[in-house]
């Protein structure tokens, strides 16, 4: 069963503060001796409460003094380097959710304009598009033209690279020659259909020629423009 998560909020209910301040100052302690323990280094802790009069610290008075005393030792920068308060914690964890949601919100829109055209493979008009749903439609087959035109080449470097050999081996075979060249012919002709494909592709990836856009106005892909707003749908934040 998993841990409900913790709302981290001021506990307005005085017992229930007080119930979940021994138990969570029991369990800092016990990480602090963990921490120590296994790692071989010196810490220590110094809590106060108004449950008690004298603050409690781990692991002794004279440990906190001389850990205190080693922290003092050192210079200012190195001291305040990386020490944070409340606040600087929380703002270190509100810029990490942001970076979060940034790259999440990168992440659907580069799904759904790839469901965006696999619908237009299948003849679905590119309708209720605006300029950016063009740029990043164009930059995302773009992307898979690239992707289409390696394995392209791998497997015509393949092909050939296997004809040479039968070749070296069928040379003096009659029948065996003219099925080579029977091959030779359908490899030509997979060829040609596949830069056909790729020229209807290339058509589908520029619509501003076809559809009456112009302008030299630079567009960037998924979101990624000078301005803040990531997604051209009204209902998506």
């Amino acid at each position: 069963m998993t841990r409900k998560k913790v709302k981290l909020a001021y506990i307005s209910n005085d017992s229930a503060r007080k119930a979940t301040f021994k138990k969570r100052k029991k369990g800092l302690l016990k990480k602090v001796s963990e921490l120590s323990t296994l790692c071989g280094i010196d810490a220590c802790a110094i809590i106060f409460s108004p449950y008690d009069s004298q603050p409690e610290v781990w692991p002794s008075p004279l440990g906190v003094q001389r850990v205190l005393s080693q922290f003092k030792k050192m210079p200012e920068m190195e001291q305040s380097k990386k020490m944070v308060n409340q606040d600087s914690f929380l703002r270190q964890r509100i810029a990490k959710a942001n970076e979060q949601l940034k790259k999440q919100r990168k992440d659907n829109r580069e799904k759904e304009i790839t469901q965006v055209m696999f619908q237009s493979l299948t003849g679905k008009a590119l309708l209720n598009l605006n300029m950016m749903d063009l740029n990043d439609l164009g930059w995302l087959i773009e992307q898979n033209l690239k992707e289409i035109c390696k394995r392209m080449e791998t497997l015509n470097n393949g092909a050939s690279t296997h004809n040479s050999s039968n070749y070296g081996v069928v040379k003096n075979n009659g029948e065996a020659s003219q099925q080579q060249v029977d091959k030779s012919s359908g490899f030509d002709q997979m060829s040609m259909e596949a830069t056909q494909k790729q020229q209807w592709l290339l058509d589908l990836m520029n619509p501003q020629e076809h559809m009456g856009f112009g302008g030299e106005e630079i567009m960037y892909p998924f979101g990624e423009s000078s301005h803040s707003t990531l997604w051209s749908n009204p209902f998506y934040p």
